[in-house]
């Protein structure tokens, strides 16, 4: 299936090019500012940023998951105009994450408040959430159902931001560490709720597509009890993936970022909340030794190394690297119970939870 997946995957990327294109014209223009006749010019410092971003590339696959959820379901290509709402929002993320985790490096090059400024990249990346609601203004489809698609974008925006002022709070305050089960409330909103609303933009698209279309009479039975699964399932998928990437941060170093910039960051992922498990009292104090001197002398000091060992020898990066496992081979079994009408979807989504392990 590597073939259809990359075909896949390409066709969402030209898509998304095509929403923000490098050059845009005065089509782009009228429809993304109407009533304004305004030099391209005026506009750069709002769209640079983002575009810089998006074209340093991505794994793109929440988009990805949402077109092949509606296809699954029956819903064909009925999502694909929304796609923006789902990738857009998450480049927007990582640009106000990159800020107030005073990062240096997002996907190979220097965060973009480093390039830009920070008040360039606040600007910029506030208008990223709110474009691609152009794309669901300009949807072919009643006002009923486009009202449902923009409560279920509102309620996932909120839900984001909750999660990050979850995160933020807690790299503040060096002597706190949350509990395990505020960690998982803190990822499942913060990371999880958008590969939630992704699964959700690919079902509710597929359902409205086959109530609406005289020509489509097969399809998934989509109600509640269906909602509902795929969301959590989603939602788990989306969790597992960070904390892969939390344990990767320390391990191998995440490509395009700097290995150990967690530490630098003072991050409370869930390995170094499973390392202070056993001794809270005396490891607590080591690991904020060890962010206190990453966060003044930066990845290099001796303490980072000190540290990631300290989590190898504690066993505590391979519970989190096989809780992450679990929770994406959990999204995986449910997405394959799934009475798939599209079945090549169906294999490319089971394929999808795979590559991200």
């Amino acid at each position: 299936m590597e073939k259809e997946y990359i075909a896949e995957a390409e066709r969402i990327e030209a898509l998304l090019k095509e929403f923000l294109p490098g050059t845009p014209g005065e089509e782009w223009y009228n429809r993304i500012f109407p009533r304004l006749d305004i030099r391209p010019e005026l506009t750069k410092s709002l769209l640079e940023p983002g575009k810089d971003l998006f074209n340093r590339g991505g794994k793109r696959w929440r988009p990805i998951m949402a077109h092949l959820v509606c296809r699954v379901l029956g819903g064909g290509d009925a999502v694909l105009p929304l796609l923006p709402l789902v990738e857009f929002c998450h480049t927007a993320s990582l640009i106000h994450d990159d800020l107030e985790d005073s990062s240096g490096q997002r996907r190979g090059k220097p965060a973009v408040h480093l390039l830009y400024g920070a008040d360039t990249a606040i600007n910029a990346g506030a208008f990223l959430y709110f474009l691609p609601l152009t794309a669901l203004e300009h949807w072919d489809a009643d006002a009923v159902d486009r009202n449902r698609l923009w409560q279920l974008w509102g309620e996932h925006m909120r839900f984001l931001h909750l999660g990050q002022s979850m995160d933020i709070a807690w790299h503040r305050d060096p002597a706190y560490f949350p509990s395990l089960e505020d960690y998982m409330i803190m990822s499942s909103l913060k990371t999880g709720c958008l590969a939630r609303f992704a699964a959700l933009l690919g079902a509710e698209t597929a359902r409205i597509s086959l109530n609406t279309s005289p020509t489509k009479k097969t399809g998934c039975v989509i109600n509640e009890g269906v909602l509902a699964s795929l969301g959590a399932a989603a939602q788990r998928l989306g969790i597992g993936f960070q904390i892969l990437d939390d344990v990767k941060n320390l391990v191998s170093g995440i490509k395009g970022k700097e290995r150990g910039d967690d530490v630098v960051e003072g991050k409370k992922s869930l390995p170094v909340l499973l390392f202070i498990q056993t001794d809270k009292a005396n490891r607590s104090a080591f690991v904020q030794h060890c962010f206190m001197a990453a966060r003044k002398g930066g990845v290099n000091v001796p303490e980072v190394e000190e540290f990631i060992a300290a989590l190898t020898e504690a066993g505590a990066l391979a519970e989190a690297q096989k809780r992450g496992r679990t929770l994406i081979a959990e999204a995986g079994a449910a997405f394959s119970s799934l009475p798939a009408v599209d079945k090549e979807a169906g294999l490319l989504l089971t394929n999808l939870t795979e590559l991200l392990q």
